[in-house]
């Protein structure tokens, strides 16, 4: 039988709707639709969005190296600090992202605790952004490590396969769906990065100029640029989510 709830609470319900997709069809019904493949195919906005692509690329790079690890870590082993090291792991999602920059900035720019003379170049952008992203693929596949059946790293085990082979072989194939959707939720995160890449990186064109921080610069200038691109990054997103078809609920 089907549970009945109040129906009172589908008031604020409709405007919880109304505050989510209001937004996103002003930018459609405002978007310069006549002019959008100029603006967005502007040098400038070329410039951005090539930067953007490369940046989320090497993010997403730099949070399958660490986070694959790291989710293995928080998955399979017990130790003593485990639930602050998962805290650790959920901050970048909390943390406001310009404070998430001035935090990179303390750490690693010319007078931080590991100088690594990289603020305000491209690299400090990559790293910016996978600051905020990695967060997002470690859940997934911490996910799908703890829902997995552990039974076949075990026949494999028994059948002479070493530790890493068994990784490798068995438990990768198995996760793989969940490190798929934890990896484009990644990128996506990266590429739309704003707060944290330009405290720590700048808004420098064809260095750390990348799509989000155009858009704020031509929201200034230009409007109508602004808004072209804006409508990028949502088709990305609504795209990201269409191929995802909850799987992204994994992440949670």
């Amino acid at each position: 039988m089907r549970t009945r709830g109040p129906l009172s609470l589908l008031v604020p319900a409709a405007f919880g709707v109304a505050l989510l997709a209001v937004p996103l069809v002003a930018v459609l019904v405002k978007a310069p639709w006549r002019s959008l493949l100029d603006l967005v195919t502007s040098p400038a906005s070329r410039a951005a969005l090539r930067l953007s692509l490369e940046c989320s690329a090497g993010a997403l790079a730099l949070s399958l190296v660490l986070g694959v690890p790291l989710a293995w870590v928080l998955a399979r082993l017990e130790f003593p600090g485990k639930a602050a090291l998962r805290a650790l792991v959920l901050v970048p999602l909390v943390l406001p992202p310009v404070v998430g920059g001035v935090a990179l900035l303390l750490a690693f720019g010319r007078h931080g605790l590991l100088p690594l003379h990289i603020a305000f170049t491209t690299r400090a952008a990559i790293l910016a952004e996978g600051f905020v992203a990695l967060p997002f693929l470690v859940l997934s596949v911490e996910g799908a490590l703890l829902a997995m059946d552990r039974e076949y790293e075990e026949v494999a085990a028994t059948l002479g396969s070493g530790p890493f082979a068994t990784f490798r072989r068995v438990t990768m194939p198995l996760v793989a769906p969940a490190l798929a959707a934890g990896s484009a939720l990644a990128w996506a995160r990266a590429l739309g990065e704003f707060g944290a890449t330009v405290t720590f990186a700048g808004s420098l064109p064809g260095v750390t100029q990348t799509l989000p921080t155009e858009i704020y610069q031509q929201l200034q200038n230009d409007p109508d640029a602004a808004v072209a691109l804006a409508v990028v990054l949502l088709v990305v997103s609504v795209l990201v989510l269409f191929v995802l078809r909850g799987r992204w609920r994994i992440a949670r």
